[in-house]
């Protein structure tokens, strides 16, 4: 993407933003249509049931997790759940630029509750010490839990989404 179509999609964004009020309770789910977000990362699906798919393919590149977690920032200004299906089957290396980008965007962008699939045992490993070292430092529940199959992965998210909007901290 060029750097004036970067500016154009922040633009848009910050615009729509201004636009979008907080979320209610009992209010309708904002969709990343609504936020001008379809399109703004490749391999970010918002489904019809609230979740943010995500699908990481080959080696973990810095701009695009940069990318990835600008459309869950947005999400999150918009006032709606953020809960990600983080689909990982088929991930590669998570070098360590891209482990300094996952870091400074985990600290300063609220995910209510991340699945993550098919996570080989070494991203397992790192990612984990992550969201355990992000809930040190910033004092935040962060949700995340890895799952072998897709049903279960969604299952979890949902139940996450009910615990949210009933007023429950989600399990962790």
């Amino acid at each position: 993407m060029s750097s004036l179509a970067r500016i154009a999609a922040s633009t848009a964004a910050l615009t729509v933003k201004a636009r979008t009020p907080p979320r209610r309770r009992g209010a309708s789910m904002v969709r990343m249509n609504d936020l001008g977000l379809k399109g703004a990362s490749p391999g970010v699906r918002d489904e019809p049931d609230g979740i943010l798919h995500v699908t990481i393919d080959g080696e973990f590149r810095e701009e695009r997790l940069r990318a990835i977690f600008g459309v869950f920032r947005r999400a999150a200004e918009s006032g709606r759940e953020v809960l990600v299906l983080a689909d990982m089957r088929q991930a590669g290396l998570l070098a360590a630029p891209a482990r300094k980008a996952t870091t400074e965007e985990v600290r300063c962008t609220r995910l209510d509750a991340v699945a993550i699939l098919g996570a080989s045992f070494s991203l397992r490993v790192v990612l984990g010490l992550l969201a355990k070292g992000v809930q040190m430092l910033t004092g935040r529940s962060y949700p995340q839990q890895f799952f072998d199959t897709e049903g279960e992965a969604r299952a979890w998210l949902l139940a996450q989404r009910d615990a949210l909007r009933a007023g429950r901290r989600p399990i962790a």
